[in-house]
């Protein structure tokens, strides 16, 4: 299934936007009721909560006085520290009954308030935040729920910081608005983005696009990243490294908007041994390619051709082209991959050289509507250039000490 991790700071209306998605047909499981489910009166729960945090934190009917128990898990970090440590464990089991319970097909959506600062983010397909400025977010806790305005600033301050939410967001959704001005933006994130993401993921479809060049996007190392935490989390120490290679990775070169990251291994074994967990994580095997074009060329690469084999995954996602290259540590195509963005990186005159050849090369694309047509010749221009800069690359690395 598709897991879709939803969160934002208190107060930023990410209730609403769960209950959009859950009326378009999402499954959704909430963190908050479940949080609420688990200490309820007789509970386990509860019960441990009173042990650490006293009497003072129950009702006069015996259920939870949640102002209560806040005003004192809230005081510090060792009390914040010790709720969670209560907590968590019983959502998470709770969690998980419901995760196993949704349909193999579902669009699953977990409302999670904590989602930033527990770092699960890695953990789901795709992460949205719903955002609102502070200021905004404390009028709305103090008119809306009757919070004191010291309290709400405590909870926000306790919480994830606006720049550690944009880190891990895939979507950000600005709720600054008049009520229902999210609606229509929740409506078309749904049907063109996580109704055919799921379907993709299902099917094991890569999302693939024209080569066409976009100007230099600032943003794509932290897209990178993002992906990066999907892939180490589903690799593991099947994984020697993982890097951002590829144009994106080269900051103020246009390039395809696609992300390539490359996942060195010990064999290509471990390769095939991570297909599955590669496409649960939202990025299929691209099955017809199993290796790189030798570089030289013309030599028919520096060594024997047969350590120019890959693994190629691709991403799922309609709103982020990835290519996921799984290469052997030590082996040709693996070291140049992170020697060419090196080099580029550092030597401007290749650079920019490099800049009008792909320039030429989607020039060379444009106007044919087939995507292998049109690979064919945008690579077409490309790769012979590539015979020369293999060796110019490794004349770089030699003269900058450079090494992996």
């Amino acid at each position: 299934m598709l897991r879709v991790g939803l969160t934002g700071g208190i107060g930023a209306g990410k209730s609403t936007v769960s209950k959009i998605l859950s009326e378009l047909g999402a499954v959704i499981v909430d963190a908050d009721l479940i949080a609420r489910e688990v200490v309820e009166p007789g509970t386990p729960g509860l019960a441990a909560l009173v042990d650490a945090f006293g009497d003072g934190i129950l009702s006069e009917d015996g259920s939870l006085n949640r102002p209560a128990l806040a005003s004192l898990a809230f005081a510090d970090d060792t009390s914040r520290g010790t709720l969670n440590g209560i907590l968590h464990p019983l959502i998470g089991a709770r969690t998980m009954e419901q995760i196993s319970s949704a349909p193999s097909d579902a669009v699953l959506v977990q409302d999670i308030p904590l989602l930033v600062e527990g770092s699960m983010a890695p953990a789901f397909n795709l992460v949205v935040i719903v955002s609102v400025d502070e200021e905004e977010r404390v009028r709305r806790l103090v008119g809306s729920r009757g919070m004191p305005e010291s309290d709400a600033r405590a909870r926000i301050a306790a919480q994830a910081h606006d720049d550690q939410r944009r880190a891990v967001a895939d979507v950000w959704l600005d709720n600054s608005g008049e009520p229902g001005s999210l609606d229509d933006v929740v409506r078309d994130l749904w049907a063109n983005r996580l109704v055919p993401f799921e379907k993709n993921l299902r099917e094991r479809t890569v999302v693939r696009a024209l080569p066409e060049l976009a100007p230099a996007d600032p943003s794509w190392p932290a897209q990178a990243e993002r992906i990066i935490g999907r892939l180490s989390l589903a690799s593991g120490d099947r994984a020697r490294r993982i890097d951002h290679i590829g144009s994106t990775a080269v900051p103020g070169l246009d390039a395809k908007d696609v992300i390539d990251i490359q996942i060195t291994v010990e064999h290509l074994g471990v390769a095939d041994d991570l297909a599955e967990d590669l496409a649960a994580a939202g990025f299929p095997r691209i099955e017809h390619i199993v290796a790189d074009d030798p570089k030289p060329s013309y030599l028919g690469g520096e060594t024997d051709p047969a350590v120019w084999a890959k693994r190629i995954h691709g991403s799922a996602d309609p709103g982020r082209r990835a290519n996921i290259h799984i290469r052997v540590d030590g082996w040709p195509g693996q070291q140049f991959a992170i020697l060419f963005r090196d080099w580029l990186r550092a030597d401007a005159s290749a650079r920019a050289e490099y800049a009008e050849l792909k320039v030429k090369a989607a020039e060379s694309a444009a106007g044919i509507d087939d995507y292998a047509a049109a690979i064919d010749a945008y690579l077409g221009v490309k790769t012979p250039w590539f015979d020369a800069a293999f060796h110019r690359a490794w004349e770089w690395a030699e003269k900058s000490g450079w090494s992996l």
